[in-house]
């Protein structure tokens, strides 16, 4: 069953492409940085160079939380999980968003533009706060990238590290009809606003089937310990029927596209940081799962080595996965809008035959 026709992005899961607007994303992690691809999502093109600056203006003025939710942030910080905070917060931001309730395409797409803009700074601001560590005020001047890194650690990341994050972003940026967008798209079809539609996004990314696999990836890796004993750690796990996440995908029976990248910038920052354990045992990992159950590894797999060595918490690696799909839920809620059917699944009823009334005292 086709759930909705879109524009935005394709796969073909044989040949283990993924396509943005018909761009292929090996053609995209290489050149366009993650303003680009926010444009190309939202307006199925690709910007020139006016556009660009634009919508770089935009969300570099945007990035700020507006008081109500700034208000939330202490009490979120100290009583909620990373995903939760995401959750409530983005819910909140449709109290003062300067578009009220406006629900025309143009208010909309100034509020996709907020949600993009606003996400990496609710997550940084959430873990200095939790940390106790005085807030970094946004940097326009940066890319949202850069900006994330500079706020999360208080130091500007160098060109090569903000370069690296800037692609996992373009890399997260959507995936078609996944469960997340499906649950910010049925929203959407019965014309609730954007914020519910992505709330409802960040509700279905935070089951640990949707979201998750990147930090379970990284804590099997710190519990593994040593490249030497990660075939043993793996042989043990399948022979015991536990799934080793971060493998395998419902869609590609290929290797996911999107690997072949994180791969390689795994690869990079391992070097880069003179301790390349995380990324050795990764390599270890990925062969024995490979030996033994042939299954090539998703997305999650080297993100969390790529996420390690940029030192992002264990425990914010769905949050900023967030940071990036956020772009595609927006995107998707938008083209639902623009052509809307309410989505109402068929279903396949299980329950008895029918049956006649009985009176309380005959049962």
């Amino acid at each position: 069953m086709v759930a909705a026709e879109t524009a935005i992005s394709d796969i073909d899961g044989r040949e283990g492409v993924l396509s943005y607007v018909g761009y292929d994303i090996h053609d995209l992690a290489p050149n366009a940085t993650f303003e680009e691809t926010c444009y190309l999502l939202h307006n199925l093109e690709l910007p020139n160079e006016q556009q660009l600056e634009e919508i770089k203006e935009q969300l570099g003025r945007e990035r700020e939380p507006n008081d109500f939710v700034m208000e939330l942030m202490p009490q979120l910080s100290q009583n909620t999980a990373p995903m939760s905070m995401l959750r409530t917060a983005c819910s909140a931001s449709s109290a003062r968003d300067p578009d009220g309730w406006d629900t025309s395409e143009g208010a909309n797409y100034r509020k996709a533009m907020r949600l993009i803009a606003v996400f990496p700074t609710l997550v940084a601001y959430y873990d200095r706060l939790r940390k106790g560590h005085p807030l970094v005020r946004s940097d326009a001047s940066l890319s949202l990238a850069a900006n994330f890194l500079y706020m999360l650690k208080g130091d500007k990341a160098d060109d090569e590290e903000a370069r690296i994050f800037d692609i996992c972003l373009t890399l997260h940026a959507d995936h078609t009809m996944n469960a997340s967008t499906f649950a910010a798209r049925v929203c959407a079809a019965t014309l609730s606003d954007i914020h519910s539609a992505v709330t409802a996004g960040i509700a279905a990314l935070k089951g640990p089937l949707h979201g998750g696999a990147n930090e379970q990836v990284m804590r099997m890796i710190k519990e593994i310990k040593e490249p030497s004993k990660a075939r043993d750690y793996i042989i043990n796990r399948l022979r015991n029927k536990e799934k080793v996440m971060g493998f395998g995908h419902r869609v590609y029976k290929t290797e996911d596209p999107r690997a072949t990248h994180l791969r390689r910038m795994a690869k990079e920052l391992a070097e880069k940081s003179g301790d390349g354990n995380n990324y050795e045992i990764s390599q270890e990992i990925e062969k024995a799962v490979m030996d033994e159950k042939g299954i090539y590894p998703n997305v999650d797999f080297y993100a969390a080595s790529v996420y390690g060595y940029l030192k992002i918490p264990t425990d914010l690696f769905t949050p900023v996965f967030a940071c990036s799909r956020v772009s595609g839920w927006t995107a998707h809620v938008r083209e639902q809008y623009a052509d809307n059917r309410l989505i109402r699944p068929d279903h396949a009823y299980v329950g008895p035959e029918r049956r006649s009334w009985k009176p309380l005292s005959q049962r």
